[in-house]
């Protein structure tokens, strides 16, 4: 029943340590039978369908408001009103729901419902569908029926954990049940081949995405190579999108590292993989290129259309570097050594639109600052940095691949507004906005939420809420006294902030306490840094 998995969640949620949200998952879907375990687990994986199935229900909060209005009787400013105590709309949600043991539904049926959403046209058919479902649920129901439509499940329950949980539960090898979950892109068949102990028999399948394996960051050259040793591979870290193409010979898709279908945002890539005449899957960069690297704002405008022109190909030209070679003709590749697969790689991709990525071996702590040094003069972040006999780990950010970055420069900058955070934060105002000056006016640049410890995001929270001017929704604006100085990789320039720049990748350097929000940067040195990057980038 949807009450036993809420009561799980619930427990899930309450505690920290990733062994006890294990054993209570394990402990749950051990109880299960087949129907309910193959949701439960899609469910706990944060999304209504399994990744391979690629459908949405094409509800958004707006939808999701309006349904719980019909069905409660309430007014959107009434169903609304908690979001600034919890800053997430399934627990803001609940409060408009009776706690009524009697209004409960299976997992299969809750499934069904999503499955009617999903396959109904029409924002009012799908609203009404909707708003029955949630006639039938009492506050915890809804509150898990809404992360789940909305992918915020925010109980600190990954995938990776759920897949562990699935061994545990049926005394299978972990590894094991990974593998099933890649092959398959589903893991309720996951779940229900650990069950039946039947995992060895998934078969890798193309066209469905998988989560895309993480460098960790390493600040210190001397410790990548201590880490890696000499001879490891140093790869451009590429200022682009990260993306997996999939092609049969017959068709192709690519994907995007957030595992959304892109494929007709790049028609010439997508030309480009039908000519490569094999079955494969590769793992690489989509990168604004003519004849060198060209600013991330080039690609970018390729983002959000639904159509791209003749005009927009021509000027805003790219490339697929491709830095990983994961399946070819019917073979997994996933887990053999990466020079391996670098050298099947460079065997299948010949170049042009989609062309391998140059490896350098590195040699010491030295040369690895001279490869950096040559990546950005080639308009590229950094390094990653990757053991060569490295296997492939979707989703996993782990010690055989290093990334190495370096901040370009730092601005000194006033907060303008603060916004709730989200998960373990959410009772903190931790996402900022923050501006730089422009003659007697202040225009922001950016928004970073990372870079403060705990006790200042508490002691900050408190200034904020101290000198709120005025609320929209969970932002606050506030009076331009907190100075921040803020590290990133980049400039480019943007419609989106009045400054007419953004910061690529902003963190929190340190809190400047010493500067007053007269003493903050200007806008003049923000266009002096956006123009020696342009020189650098060209060559010049």
């Amino acid at each position: 029943m949807l009450s036993d998995f809420t009561a799980v969640a619930n427990a899930i949620a309450a505690t920290t340590k990733k062994l006890e949200k294990e054993r209570l998952l394990a402990a749950y879907l051990v109880r299960l039978d087949d129907a309910s375990l193959e949701r439960a687990v899609v469910f706990f994986s944060g999304s209504p369908f399994p990744r391979r199935e690629q459908r949405v229900t094409g509800v958004g909060g707006a939808a999701i408001g309006e349904a719980v209005a019909e069905a409660t009787g309430k007014s959107a400013e009434e169903i609304w009103a908690p979001w600034s105590k919890y800053a997430d709309p399934g627990d803001t949600i609940a409060e408009a729901f009776p706690m009524d043991a009697t209004r409960d539904i299976t997992l299969s049926e809750l499934g069904e419902y999503f499955d009617r959403i999903a396959a109904t046209q029409g924002a009012i058919a799908k609203r009404a569908i909707l708003a029955e479902l949630f006639r039938k649920v009492d506050a915890q129901g809804a509150r898990y029926v809404v992360k789940i439509l909305t992918s915020e499940l925010r109980i600190g329950l990954v995938e990776g954990l759920v897949e562990s949980s699935i061994a545990r539960a049926f005394e299978r090898p972990l590894d094991a049940v990974r593998r099933a979950n890649m092959f398959a892109g589903d893991i309720g068949a996951a779940a229900l081949l650990a069950r039946s102990n039947a995992l060895e028999s998934a078969q890798m399948t193309l066209f469905h995405p998988f989560a895309l394996m993480l460098a960790q960051p390493e600040e210190d050259p001397a410790e990548i190579v201590a880490a890696l040793g000499a001879g490891a591979f140093a790869d451009d870290k590429y200022d682009g999108i990260r993306a997996q193409i999939h092609t049969d010979g017959q068709q192709v898709r690519i994907y995007s590292r957030t595992l959304d279908d892109v494929t007709h945002r790049f028609p010439e890539v997508e030309a480009a993989a039908l000519q490569l005449g094999h079955s494969l899957i590769l793992d690489g960069e989509l990168v604004a290129f003519r004849d060198r690297i060209l600013p991330f704002a080039i690609i970018q405008t390729r983002l959000g259309r639904r159509k791209v022109s003749e005009k927009l190909l021509a000027e805003a030209p790219v490339v697929f570097f491709a830095f990983d070679l994961l399946f070819l003709d019917g073979e997994a590749l996933f887990e053999t050594p990466l020079r391996s697969r670098l050298e099947k790689l460079r065997g299948v991709v010949p170049g042009g639109v989609i062309r391998p990525s140059d490896q350098s071996e590195i040699r010491d702590a030295a040369h690895v600052d001279e490869l950096f040094d040559a990546a950005r003069a080639r308009a590229n972040e950094g390094l990653v940095v990757k053991d060569p006999d490295s296997i492939y780990t979707p989703g996993r950010r782990g010690k055989s691949w290093l990334k190495y970055k370096k901040a370009l420069a730092t601005l000194d900058c006033v907060v303008t507004y603060a916004q709730w955070g989200n998960g373990k934060r959410r009772n903190v105002l931790s996402d900022l906005t923050f501006a730089v000056r422009k003659d007697n006016e202040l225009v922001n640049i950016g928004k970073a939420y990372s870079g403060l410890t705990d006790v200042e995001i508490a002691e900050t929270t408190k200034l904020f809420q101290e000198t709120t001017i005025e609320k929209h929704g969970p932002v606050h604006r506030v009076e331009p006294r907190l100075v921040l100085e803020i590290a990133f990789d980049r400039i480019q320039e943007s419609s989106r902030h009045k400054s007419g720049y953004a910061l690529r990748f902003p963190r929190i350097a340190r809190i400047r306490d010493d500067k007053t929000v007269d003493q903050i940067s200007t806008i003049d040195e923000v266009r002096r840094i956006y123009e020696g990057q342009l020189k650098r980038e060209e060559g010049e």
